[in-house]
């Protein structure tokens, strides 16, 4: 038997003659949602991968798509079915990770872009995981617990054959949250015969869940926006903080900033922004939210428009929320010098180069909020081990993780004159096409 060696030049052949395509078929090509954020993206980073790029297709198209229907008896008797996904992008590199979320407009080139940029996230923090994401399009906020419980219940049965503690292991994501990944644990665990803890994480603590977690996406954001400030050479102490999003992400983000001296003027949130130039008290925020549904009505705060929170003055940004939000329409209008992304594709492409033209530094989603998957990483080595760690030994080894891949990737952004989105995606696809190239194509 004979074997045809790779062509690395090949990746430059024109793939429209070898019937090959870009595009999946089940996108519209006029209207490819956030996962044409994530293509423009891989062809950018393209040009530095060298003869790894003969590889670079893999990266274009997820290994694996479930589309599953999700009925459910509701509280007045009557059946209601709601569309489920669970995308798997990449696994080279290891089972399949990223979380699930509850929102009315998930949809399948959204899940799709955000299990790509979790293999990309995975990879850039040298995570043993590929990529994975999951959805149900529903809005939560409609229906009752035991509603949601049948709901996630279904869910897990449905996507059951793909996922598990070694194939994929799905967490907490927009809309979900602890309690919603121990109905998935016991669902799994019910339908296997045995207790599987290792199945998700983001579970609560009782049932083998992470010590840290909460705040993990959070302190990640805070520990890799510190060393930028470093780099850049402001001081920590005093620097003005501006966020969208005060969900788990925005708050454990902001609390972490304010106890180490930087001072949080402006929130948003659904509800509305608030601003005070001589800062907001995160925790007295959060409680008023709690206590009042919303964070608007703050002692000591003006309300803004919502369109106005673009024009804070502020020395680093924070979108903590939902993707597209930092546009070309609202790039040239953002003071900060530093922007941290908390959310998933916040910024796209057009206002990158808006913004890096304009000397702003981003670092990037890939490595901001990639606090969350580390310590999910931890949990799910804690759960194989039935040994568990202190918070303390949590939180310094995430430290340590994410003060690491910063710098690293921060010496790439120097070496190649690149932003650090860039390069952050060129140490990930890297990691993942050397492990494609490794594996080979079976048979």
């Amino acid at each position: 038997m004979t074997t045809t060696e790779p062509n690395p030049n090949a990746a430059a052949q024109d793939t429209s003659k070898l019937g090959h395509h870009a595009i999946p078929s089940y996108l519209d090509s006029n209207d490819l949602g956030p996962y044409a954020i994530y293509l423009e993206q891989v062809e950018r980073v393209t040009p530095y991968l060298g003869k790894l790029a003969y590889w670079v297709e893999t990266l274009k198209r997820p290994k694996r798509i479930l589309v599953v229907d999700v009925p459910i008896h509701l509280d007045d008797g009557t059946v209601a079915h709601f569309e489920g996904y669970r995308v798997q992008h990449n696994t080279s590199r290891g089972p399949a990770k990223g979380g699930v979320r509850y929102h009315q407009d998930v949809t399948l080139s959204e899940v799709m872009a955000l299990s790509a940029w979790m293999t990309v996230k995975n990879a850039a923090v040298n995570l043993p995981y590929g990529g994975g994401k999951g959805g149900i399009r529903i809005d939560p906020r409609k229906y009752s617990t035991g509603e949601l419980e049948r709901l996630t219940r279904r869910y897990t049965t449905e996507i059951g054959l793909v996922i598990g503690p070694e194939k994929d292991i799905p967490a907490p994501d927009v809309n979900t949250n602890p309690q919603t990944m121990a109905w998935m644990m016991d669902t799994y665990s019910m339908n296997v015969g045995r207790t599987a803890t290792g199945v998700v994480t983001g579970k609560p603590v009782a049932l083998g869940g992470s010590l840290g977690r909460a705040d993990a996406t959070g302190r990640g954001v805070f520990v890799t926006g510190a060393e930028a400030l470093k780099k850049l050479g402001i001081r920590l102490e005093g620097a003005r903080i501006a966020i969208q999003g005060f969900g788990n992400v925005g708050e454990a983000a902001a609390r972490i900033f304010h106890d180490h001296g930087a001072k949080v003027v402006a929130l948003q949130d659904v509800t509305g922004t608030i601003y005070s130039d001589g800062g907001i008290d995160p925790r007295t925020a959060f409680a008023h939210l709690k206590q009042t549904g919303k964070i608007t009505g703050l002692a000591d705060t003006d309300e803004l428009t919502r369109d106005a929170f673009w024009d804070v003055d502020c020395d680093v940004l924070i979108p903590a929320a939902l993707e597209k939000q930092i546009t070309d329409a609202n790039a040239g209008r953002i003071k900060a010098k530093l922007i941290v992304e908390g959310a998933n594709g916040p910024t796209t492409p057009a206002a990158d180069d808006l913004l890096a033209e304009r000397g702003i530094t981003i670092v990037p989603d890939v490595l901001a909020n990639a606090g969350g998957v580390t310590v999910s990483y931890f949990e799910w080595v804690q759960d194989f081990s039935s040994f568990f760690w202190t918070e303390d030994e949590i939180n310094k080894r995430l430290d340590r993780i994410m003060g690491e891949a910063f710098l690293s990737l921060w010496d790439v952004k120097e070496k190649h004159g690149v932003t650090l989105r860039t390069a952050a995606y060129i140490v990930a696809c890297t990691r993942v096409l050397e492990a494609r190239a490794l594996r080979g194509l079976y048979p």
